[in-house]
Parts: C-alpha cells; sequence; structure tokens
C-alpha cells in the first residue's frame, strides 16, 4: 500500500498553477494547528470546497511527521527555533498539491502496528488514504532536506 516513498509528483505544469501560497512553520507542535489555519483560510479564498477536510488533515499529518520525525533533537518543543518547516499550497485547475518542506534526510516510514488504538503511527496511512497519491523527494542544490507531498484531484469548475 505505501509503495509511493521516494516518487517524484507526477507531471505537473508548473506554468500552469493558478494559484501557490507557502508559510513557514516554527519548530514547535503548535504550529500544527497555525497550518491548518493557513490552510483553510488558503482554501477558502481559492474556493476549494469539495476536499477541504481531506486536504486540512492530511497537511495536519504531514506537518505532524515532520515536526517529530525530521527535526533534530527537542528542536520541536524549543519556542525560539527558526522555522525549519515549510507548507506549499499549489493549485492547479483539476489538482492541490500540499507539500511538507524540512531539514531531514531520512525517508518518511509508514510504522506497521497491530494495535489500533494506539494513538501515533498511522500519519501516512492517514495520508495514503485520504489523498489521491503522495510521496517524497530529496532537496537538490543549496537546500537540504526533503519534500513530502501529497496531491488531491479537484472537481472541474462548474
Amino acid at each position: 500500500m505505501l509503495e509511493p516513498l521516494r516518487q517524484g509528483l507526477p507531471p505537473l505544469d508548473p506554468a500552469a498553477v493558478s494559484s501557490a501560497a507557502s508559510c513557514a512553520l516554527p519548530a514547535r507542535y503548535e504550529a500544527v494547528r497555525e497550518a491548518r489555519l493557513f490552510t483553510r483560510r488558503t482554501l477558502e479564498q481559492w474556493d476549494v470546497d469539495d476536499r477541504f477536510d481531506d486536504i486540512c488533515l492530511v497537511v495536519s499529518e504531514l506537518v505532524t511527521n515532520a515536526l517529530r520525525h525530521a527535526l533534530p533533537g527537542d528542536a520541536a518543543r524549543c519556542q525560539d527555533q527558526a522555522s525549519a518547516v515549510r507548507l506549499h499550497l499549489m493549485r492547479w485547475t483539476g489538482r492541490l498539491v500540499c507539500a511538507v518542506r524540512d531539514p531531514s534526510h531520512g525517508t518518511p516510514v509508514a510504522r506497521g502496528s497491530d494495535d489500533f488504538s494506539a494513538e501515533s503511527g498511522r500519519g501516512l496511512f492517514l495520508v495514503d488514504s485520504f489523498s489521491d497519491s503522495w510521496g517524497w523527494h530529496p532537496l537538490a542544490g543549496t537546500l537540504s532536506g526533503k519534500v513530502v507531498w501529497a496531491l488531491f484531484r479537484l472537481r472541474p469548475p462548474e
């Protein structure tokens, strides 16, 4: 089920992006709420309501994973650390991509668990379940780390 790891985004023409927005997130767990609010405001401005709940859930999971697994040591609990995680939202006519950039080179790994009452360890399964496609890729050039992304198909405009 979780085979898309390390694949790139499907072919999307960057020139055809109709809207894009991004925000830097502080290295603290409150950033998950900030990411959801940013996503909610952005999607409302873009009139994207058909996948609204799915997108907000996936953004929450991707940001939580970045804070929990991609930051060194206790950075996610440190109030004064510079923003190390960035959320990007990009919309094409029929698709939306949310991407979370973090400084880690580590591969996103879904943890298998037979404990269905566990409160953590299912984030990537939720991403897989609620998005149409997802994956990750390492950053190149002057940027260090990786981007984990999720793609959502949108209803065509009426």
